[in-house]
Order: C-alpha cells, then structure tokens, then sequence
C-alpha cells in the first residue's frame, strides 16, 4: 500500500513537473525570480522530448509500482484520469518534436506577455 502510494506520488510530482514546464513562466508576473526556476525546468523539458530520453520520474514510478505488485496502471483515480497525460499512447519521436515545439513556443508567447506587461507598466 505505501509503495502504491509513493508510486502516485511520484505521477502527481511528474504531472506538476510538466505543467510548470508548460506553464511556469506565468509566476513572473508575480515573482521576478521565477524564471531563475522555471527556464532550467523549460530547458529541461525541451530537451527530453527532443532527445527521446526518459525523465527520471518515470523509471523511478515503475519501480515502485513493480514493487508494490502492480502489473500495469490500472484503477484509482490517479492512474485511470493523469496517466495518459504524461503517457499518452501511440507517442512516437514525431509527435515528441512536436511537444517540444508546443513547450517552446508556449513559453515564448509567456515570457514575451509577461516581459511586455512589466516594461509597459513602467
């Protein structure tokens, strides 16, 4: 049981890892720092889909999910709602340059809305 539960931990983290990859540039319009922490992230995230590496989160979630004596990822709220989000099927080196597009480009469009919103403020 706590290692199932460990297992959806690490899904939750990962599924958080990717929506402030997408999305974490929006901290700063609030925090001017953020970009200190979301561009290494960004970087980080581009540059998985366009190597076809695995991110760590994902050996390390099977893992635990072996060792909890799971065969698969089936039932619970977790498994059957989030997991074709950071999973989908049929994900092929194409479709993965064309995530890493989407992620770069919505964070371009992000960080040129928030750097526009600063300087015309001034």
């Amino acid at each position: 049981m706590l290692l199932r539960l460990a297992a959806d931990a690490v899904l939750l983290l990962h599924l958080g890892f990717i929506a402030f990859v997408l999305l974490g540039g929006l901290l700063g319009l609030r925090w001017r720092r953020a970009p200190w922490l979301h561009l290494p992230a960004a970087v980080w995230g581009v540059w998985i889909e366009l190597s076809g590496a695995i991110c760590p989160l994902t050996p390390l979630e099977n893992r635990l999910r072996a060792a909890a004596g799971e065969a698969g990822y089936e039932g619970g709220f977790v498994d059957h709602y989030l997991l074709a989000l950071i999973y989908p099927a049929g994900l092929t080196r194409e479709r993965q340059w064309i995530l890493a597009a989407l992620v770069l480009a919505a964070n371009l469009a992000i960080y040129a809305w928030v750097w526009r919103r600063r300087h015309t403020r001034r």
